[in-house]
């Protein structure tokens, strides 16, 4: 019989703490729907102290899913671990998530404490934890730093404690695969009544390293796993859940298997890249828009004389659909509704309808509609709500000639126009623009990226405004790359607005 691996998923807590990428309650609970489908065993649904926003959404996820384990992150510390507990009253299947660090640069630095000091805290904090439920597990912050001796003496403190799973995080993502194999090996070695507890990893991609360290921590004897759909997660993200399920998928000879129905992975891919507006790297492993392209001709001959002359696993074992109805002016809306459902987007029969006529505009410009332009128009669709709307755009640009921006926006019901020259077309549209929306606004950053290929193709544009000392991200979509900085920058405006409000 075959070892058992859980998966535990922190795309709704580690990975949205990508700045930029925050989801609502509703996204959350859509996201949490789909992980559930997937087989993930433990979703950590949120940090409940930190905001209003989070302890709300770990509550509803409470209520939206039904048989995965929903997890509350806390510090250790008293508070925390009580209003953990209150989010998680509707959860069927609830555990606390507390912990501290334990590396000699967070004890001294970040603490200013002593070894003996961190450790009182750690079993205080489970013992704590352990009062209100019966599943605590302990994270040693910065464990892949931390003195394997220390990190073992507090392991076992912990699990004395009560606590059912130990977290052995590589934070900074400093480890190298053989490192993080024998910290592992290490405890499973040296710590009375550890058979009592399932180790986990928690790896970050700082030096490309996450999947081969987690990985690494599996061979070891670690039977937890935590990850996030398409790696995303702080600074360079954190491990992929992609990547380690289909490492077991494709080498069974392991012995080790896990809950995750595999061919729900591309639509998963495609809804938590769409919500979070985070393209997936066309290079990216498992769901990447070039994972399964061959374009040396020495290649593309291997493939068609047999697949598994360059192909180690079926695109349809992770979801993807060789024969996908090819979208263009002349698909109706059934085909739409299959792309959508295939990248892992339901919609309404209403809100089809809005997108589906976008979807004809779009192509009428296109010879061919992709996963990511269908993905964009459903992203687009939100914008329905907001309170300003781009009404209408003209650019007058060309070498030699000053660029003018003609623009008119829709305002809670009520119409502004404004004309601007500028340095290009997208400076002039956005001094349009402010001529109508007179706040003090800084531009911070802006990012354009093609989202497929063709000059014809749609751009997305990433923006970042400062108003009033706090930064704002946002995301517009179009085949005219104008518009779509315009669009970028009234997606930051609404949601200052929201905030004002």
């Amino acid at each position: 019989m075959n070892d058992r691996l859980y998966i535990f998923d922190t795309t709704l807590r580690d990975g949205e703490q990508v700045p930029g990428c925050q989801l609502n309650t509703v996204e959350k609970i859509q996201v949490a729907k789909a992980l559930e489908q997937l087989g993930v065993d433990v979703i950590e649904a949120g940090f409940p102290v930190s905001s209003p926003g989070d302890f709300n959404s770990v509550i509803e996820i409470s209520k939206a899913v039904t048989w995965p384990v929903i997890c509350a992150l806390t510090r250790a510390v008293e508070r925390d671990i009580d209003v953990a507990f209150e989010a998680l009253k509707y959860a069927k299947h609830k555990r606390i998530h507390t912990g501290i660090g334990t590396s000699d640069e967070h004890i001294q630095f970040k603490f200013n404490s002593t070894r003996e000091k961190i450790l009182e805290q750690a079993v205080a904090a489970t013992k704590y934890a352990k009062r209100y439920v019966d599943d605590v597990e302990f994270y040693c912050e910065d464990a892949g730093r931390t003195d394997n001796d220390y990190l073992a003496q507090v392991v076992e403190a912990v699990i004395k404690a009560g606590a059912t799973v130990v977290n052995i995080p590589d934070t900074t993502g400093y480890c190298l695969p053989q490192e993080y194999f024998e910290k592992i090996k290490y405890l499973k070695e040296h710590v009375d009544g550890i058979d009592k507890a399932i180790i986990s990893t928690h790896c970050h991609n700082d030096l490309g390293l996450s999947t081969a360290n987690t990985f690494s921590g599996v061979m070891a004897g670690a039977r937890q796993v935590e990850v996030t759909v398409n790696g995303i997660g702080e600074r360079a993200g954190n491990t992929s859940l992609e990547e380690i399920a289909m490492i077991l998928k494709c080498h069974k000879n392991i012995g080790i298997d896990t809950n995750i129905n595999t061919t729900k992975i591309y639509p998963i891919s495609r809804m938590v890249s769409s919500l979070m507006n985070m393209p997936v790297q066309p290079n990216k492993a498992i769901v990447g828009r070039n994972a399964f392209a061959h374009s040396s001709g020495i290649h593309q001959d291997g493939v068609l004389k047999n697949v598994h002359t360059y192909e180690i696993m079926d695109p349809k074992d992770v979801g993807i659909d060789d024969n996908s109805i090819l979208l263009t002016a002349r698909s109706g809306r059934a085909a739409l509704k299959h792309r959508l459902h295939m990248n892992g987007v339901d919609l309404e029969e209403q809100k089809l309808d809005k997108i589906y006529e976008k979807f004809l505009q779009l192509a009428d410009h296109k010879k061919e509609v992709s996963d990511a332009d269908v993905l964009m128009l459903a992203g687009a669709n939100t914008a329905e709500a907001h309170a300003v709307k781009l009404d209408f755009l003209q650019v007058t640009t060309g070498k030699g000639v000053k660029s003018v921006a003609s623009i008119g926006l829709d305002i809670s019901g009520q119409k502004f126009e404004a004309a601007a020259s500028g340095n290009g077309p997208v400076d002039a549209a956005i001094k349009a623009l402010k001529k109508i929306i007179m706040k003090q606004m800084t531009l911070k950053e802006f990012t354009i990226q093609a989202i497929s290929k063709g000059s014809d193709d749609v751009g997305k544009v990433h923006m970042q405004v400062e108003y009033d000392g706090s930064l704002y991200y946002g995301f517009g979509a179009d085949t005219d790359i104008v518009t779509a900085s315009v669009e970028a920058y009234i997606d930051c405006i609404n949601k200052f607005k929201k905030a004002d409000e």
